[in-house]
This record gives C-alpha cells, sequence and structure tokens, in this order.
C-alpha cells in the first residue's frame, strides 16, 4: 500500500523543527530565569527573541534598576515578607507616597526576596513595581478581603453571577504610565480555595482576575510569573497602548476553571509576545463585550499583536477570539506560535445574538503540536447575559487568513462551522501542512464557508474553497459554499 510522501516528509521536517525550537526556547527561558534580566533584546535563532535587564543595571538600588527618579523598598513601609503577616497596609502607603510624585517622573516599588501576603491593593499612575526574582506577592483567600465593583458596562452582569463582581487581586482604573515587571518574581493569586467554591456553588458573585486594569493607557507587563489566579488571570479592560512581554503565566490544565492567561477586552494598539503560558482555560482570549451591552457600550479590540508565544490549554485553546465579541474585533495578527498538548488550537468563538464582527485576522507560523482540533470558528457558542439580548443580532466573520500552518498529532486540522445566518467569508489558507491522528476523509471540516486556497495544502481542504495555484490564479470555483461537513464525533 502507497503512503502519501507529503505527511511523512513533513512530519520528519517538523520533528526536527520542534526538537530545535525547544531547545533553543528553554535555554533562553533558562538565561532569562538565572540570569537577570537585560534591555536589550536578542534572538534565539527560532524567530523567538527575549530581553534582560543587565546585571550591571540592577546592581544599583540594592539589586534593583532604577527605573523611576525615585525608588522605595516595601519594607519601608513596615512589611514583613514571611507569608503569613498581612501587608495590605504597607502596599498602600506605598503606593500613596508614589501617586503624589507625578509630576516628578513617578516612583518605583521595589519587592525584595519573600513571600507577601496581601488583601487586593490599586495601582496608580506613573508607578512601577519590581519584583525580585525570589519574591512573590501572596494574594488572601478568604473572599472577605476582596472588594466588590460594579458589573464591566460591557457586560451588564457579573460573569457568572447577576450583580456585583469581585475586583481583581491587583487592580488599577484611570491609569496612565504603569510597569509591573522585575526578575521574574511571582504574583500568586492563590486560587485554588476560589476554585473549590466555584465548583461547590458557594460563590454568590463572579470570581475576580489577579490583575485587571480598567480605563487605562501605556501600560507594560514584563518578566514576571503570573499564577494561580482565582478566574482570568490578566485583563486589560478598555485600554490603549499595552505591552505584554516575558511573561510566564501557570494556572493547573485541569481543575482551574476559567483561568484564562490574557484577555484583552475592548483593547486597541496592543503587543503580546515572548511568553510561556500553561493554564486551565484559553491561553488568550480576545474580548469586547458581551451581546447587547457589547454593542451598546460599543468598543472594539483591534490592531493587537500576538507573536512569538508557546501556550498549552487542555480544556479550551491556545487563542481565542470571543465568545463575548460585540464591539468588534478587528486587525489581529498572531504570529510565530506553538500550541501543544491542547484541546484546541486557534478559535474563533460566537453566536447569534452577538451582533458585532470579527474582521481582518491572520495566523501565521503556527505549529500545532497534539491537539483535538487545530483551527475552529465556531457560530452557536449560545451563553447570553440575560434574556434582553436581540437572536437577530447576527454578527460579521470575514477576511481571516491561515498561512504558514503546520503541526503533528492532530485529530481534526479544520472545523469551521458557519451557519445560514452567520456565513463564514473570505477565508483563506496558504502553506498548510498538519499531521493527522485520524484516517477520515472529512477532517477538513467546513459548513456555510467561502473563501480559497492558495496552492497544495495537508489535509485537502473541504469543497466549499474555491482553488488557486501559487501564483494565485483561479484554478476551480466552488459551487458548495453553503455545503455542510461537521462531525464533531471525531
Amino acid at each position: 500500500m502507497m503512503v502519501d510522501p507529503l505527511p511523512r516528509r513533513f512530519l520528519s521536517s517538523h520533528k526536527s523543527l520542534v526538537t530545535v525550537f525547544w531547545i533553543a526556547t528553554f535555554a533562553s527561558l533558562f538565561i532569562w530565569q538565572f540570569g537577570g534580566v537585560s534591555t536589550n533584546l536578542y534572538n534565539v535563532g527560532t524567530g523567538f527573541s527575549f530581553f534582560r535587564w543587565s546585571s550591571t543595571a540592577a546592581a544599583a538600588a540594592g539589586g534593583f534598576p532604577k527605573l523611576r527618579p525615585a525608588a522605595f523598598n516595601l519594607t519601608d513601609f513596615g512589611a514583613v515578607g514571611d507569608g503569613v503577616t498581612i501587608n495590605t497596609e504597607a502596599f498602600e502607603r506605598a503606593v500613596y507616597k508614589i501617586s503624589k510624585l507625578s509630576k516628578k517622573g513617578g516612583g518605583q516599588l521595589n519587592v525584595p526576596p519573600g513571600r507577601w501576603l496581601t488583601a487586593p491593593f490599586n495601582l496608580t499612575s506613573y508607578m512601577t513595581l519590581f519584583l525580585h526574582h525570589d519574591a512573590e506577592i501572596l494574594a488572601l483567600q478568604d473572599e472577605k478581603y476582596w472588594p466588590l465593583l460594579p458589573p464591566l458596562p460591557s457586560y451588564g452582569y457579573g460573569r457568572e453571577h447577576p450583580g456585583p463582581r469581585y475586583g481583581s487581586f491587583i487592580h488599577g482604573q484611570n491609569l496612565r504610565d504603569v510597569v509591573i515587571t522585575g526578575n521574574n518574581g511571582s504574583i500568586n493569586g492563590q486560587g485554588q480555595t476560589w476554585w473549590k467554591k466555584y465548583r461547590q456553588k458557594l460563590l454568590n458573585h463572579t470570581r475576580g482576575p489577579l490583575v485587571q486594569i480598567m480605563w487605562s493607557s501605556d501600560i507594560v507587563f514584563a518578566n514576571i510569573t503570573l499564577r494561580d489566579s482565582p478566574f482570568w488571570t490578566l485583563h486589560p479592560y478598555d485600554c490603549k497602548n499595552v505591552t505584554i512581554t516575558n511573561m510566564t503565566i501557570l494556572a493547573p490544565v485541569f481543575e482551574a476553571p476559567n483561568t484564562d492567561g490574557i484577555d484583552p477586552d475592548s483593547c486597541e494598539d496592543m503587543l503580546i509576545e515572548n511568553s510561556y503560558i500553561s493554564v486551565g482555560d484559553d491561553g488568550i482570549a480576545i474580548k469586547s463585550g458581551w451581546d447587547q451591552y457589547g454593542t451598546t457600550y460599543g468598543r472594539p479590540s483591534k490592531n493587537i499583536l500576538i507573536r512569538n508565544l508557546i501556550i498549552r490549554s487542555m480544556v479550551s485553546a491556545g487563542i481565542s477570539i470571543g465568545s463575548e465579541m460585540s464591539g468588534g474585533v478587528s486587525n489581529i495578527t498572531v504570529e510565530n506560535i506553538l500550541i501543544w498538548s491542547s484541546r484546541r488550537g486557534v478559535r474563533i468563538k460566537t453566536a447569534p445574538g452577538r451582533g458585532g464582527y470579527v474582521r481582518d485576522i491572520t495566523f501565521r507560523n503556527v505549529t500545532l503540536d497534539e491537539l483535538r482540533v487545530g483551527i475552529v470558528i465556531k457560530t452557536d457558542y449560545n451563553e447570553h447575559p440575560d434574556g434582553g439580548f436581540n437572536p437577530q443580532a447576527f454578527p460579521v466573520l470575514e477576511n481571516i487568513n491561515y498561512t504558514g500552518i503546520y503541526g503533528q498529532g492532530v485529530r481534526v486540522p479544520v472545523r469551521i462551522q458557519g451557519s445560514k445566518e452567520i456565513p463564514v467569508k473570505n477565508v483563506t489558507f496558504r502553506d498548510m501542512s498538519v499531521g493527522i491522528t485520524y484516517k477520515k476523509n472529512h477532517i477538513f471540516q467546513c459548513a456555510y464557508v467561502e473563501g480559497r486556497v492558495i496552492g497544495t495544502i495537508f489535509p485537502a481542504p473541504c469543497e466549499n474553497l474555491d482553488r488557486y495555484d501559487e501564483q494565485e490564479r483561479l484554478v476551480k470555483q466552488s459551487d458548495s459554499r453553503n455545503a455542510t461537513d461537521i462531525d464533531y464525533e471525531i
């Protein structure tokens, strides 16, 4: 029996690529973790680059680089890093002192080695929070210490319960020029108690994120570890000019419900790069509001570049758009991504009632390693905040490009499920070769999709798509754009 040489050749080259990628990436992570951090970018040979603060810069201020005109140590405010003493007042006094320095360039709060237990606290503008590599900020687990906030205006509903929601552990509103960084110190949400109470239905309000910054601009997260959030981990909401780089974001891949890694929500002009994410829900989920509340709020997520990431999501997807996307999502580029040992790779999810749009989306140079489903578009994700949504508010999905999609051990490489009401328009596939685990015919699944395939791809595409040669000349026009071949049994 003859075996198709394309997947065999691909798997051989792909394994070599993945091996080189992992060696280079983990070598760079080792240098980053143990060599301190440097302001210079360097390339590790795979398209991935990392940066570190130089050891000479760190020699100032007792091992801390001085990034603001004024710098303070958390212990200056009476903090004790024994993992038992509650340090909320020390954090609050430090932030208050920095808030008085905005006209002088702000201030830096250094968190030295230790385990610094605290209730949730707020940040201020023109502030740098710098964590030593042996520093860990620990969240109090008792929800009585967590403030209640109104529902997000674009959601109209606490995401899990109606009414107020718990605020985040580290919070900020209406801020400008905030940096959270360090030598890979940690912020630990200690979410285990929250996850257990959520599963036992003992909570009356939506759980709070680990870090949430709202209505702010010029925000940087770099060179720290975020772990074990009660809910979403890092949630920038209606923010502009946000950089998230060289981050490690962790939660158990099972039994840690809704611990998304990064959730850009109604944000614009954002860079997410050079990070490792392994969590209990979506690695990244781009959002812009929920049903009629998101439509009324009217703030899209746009101009977001996501690159050079390694992601694992055993129960959800590496990178998602939606399902809360009613304010619109556009001009998103996702490139140089490895998603491994996950349920899904890259996903767009929406439903009737959402309204809004997802358009001008590019996925480029994405590697899928041991996944159940690689590429997903789902148009019947029917969760709604209440009965007030308009069932005739159909979202628009268009101009979605997949170029350079590679992988091995993927059960269903593509599942694009449009509908009569929500067709998926102008989808392009080019340069795709994904090794499969099932030898079934319908593993490139489509419904109500129109678009094109340029050149030869593996596995063979669905009949819904037009075929073009490598010079982008039409070879065969589809007459089956509304054909349906979706099989959830695979």
